[in-house]
């Protein structure tokens, strides 16, 4: 076992070991504590990247009271754990190529939750329901508006779309392997991650202060229960107001109010 190096990143302390044992070779590093081989990881550069951006994953998940609570995106994230269960255990092309298919429906479900979400003009024409390529420019349109969001609205269409060609290629091609999957696998999380965020972005960039206290905490909520299909509503963190229908008319208080 030999330390390599010690990095600082945003007042983080890493360290990082190079570990020999008697089946294999291992990058250790640390904080949280993790180990990846080196036959898979060859480059010390990008295995240091791929666990900084792992633990700011692991440390982003939802804790507490707050964490089992439902969201429109459950299905898409429950298809996209079954792909990693699928992943571990894939050895053979055929089993990558299922990855493959699995990835697609992940992004046809991610499409389906969208539909539902985002108000989209019958006089631009409403694609077929599992064209992927016509729904990413249409839905990416409605959630980047304006000429201040092109940039961010020709990436996401673009990751997308590429994203969409490469799911396609692996469900169909005998050569796919571990690499391949792991790259569709990563990229389909980033793009789902990606119009998560679009989706919120009204409820995470706005400065609304509570009705009833003024405090800035204000938090989004989502209830799977309300109808027709399920909405979000919004709780205060400093004092009782909700926007909750079900909540009494007391606490309740209205913005227009």
């Amino acid at each position: 076992m030999e330390k390599v190096k010690t990095e600082y990143i945003l007042g983080e302390k890493y360290e990082i070991w190079d570990v020999t044992t008697d089946k294999d070779r291992w990058w250790v590093i640390s904080n949280l504590t993790n180990l990846y081989s080196q036959k898979h990881f060859p480059s010390l550069d990008y295995t240091f990247s791929f666990h900084l951006g792992l633990m700011m994953r692991i440390r982003s998940r939802p804790n507490g009271p707050n964490a089992s609570d439902p969201s429109p995106f459950d299905e898409v994230l429950r298809r996209m754990e079954q792909t990693r269960l699928l992943f571990d255990r894939a050895i053979e092309a055929e089993e990558y190529q299922t990855i493959g298919m699995q990835l697609r429906e992940c992004l046809i479900s991610l499409i389906t939750v969208l539909q539902r979400r985002v108000k989209v003009s019958e006089e631009i024409g409403i694609p077929q329901q599992a064209n992927f390529i016509e729904w990413v420019d249409v839905l990416t349109n409605g959630l980047c508006p304006g000429k201040e969001s092109k940039e961010i609205r020709q990436y996401i269409k673009a990751v997308a779309t590429k994203l969409w060609r490469l799911v396609n290629w692996l469900t169909h091609a005998r050569s796919a392997n571990k690499t391949a999957s792991m790259i569709a696998m990563d990229n389909c999380e980033m793009i789902v991650g990606h119009y998560i965020n679009l989706l919120h972005l009204t409820r995470t960039d706005r400065s609304d202060t509570c009705p009833q206290c003024s405090s800035r905490n204000v938090r989004s909520h989502y209830d799977s229960f309300l109808q027709p299909e399920g909405a979000y509503y919004e709780t205060c963190g400093v004092c009782d107001w909700s926007s909750h229908p079900g909540y009494p008319e007391d606490i309740q208080v209205r913005k227009s109010d």
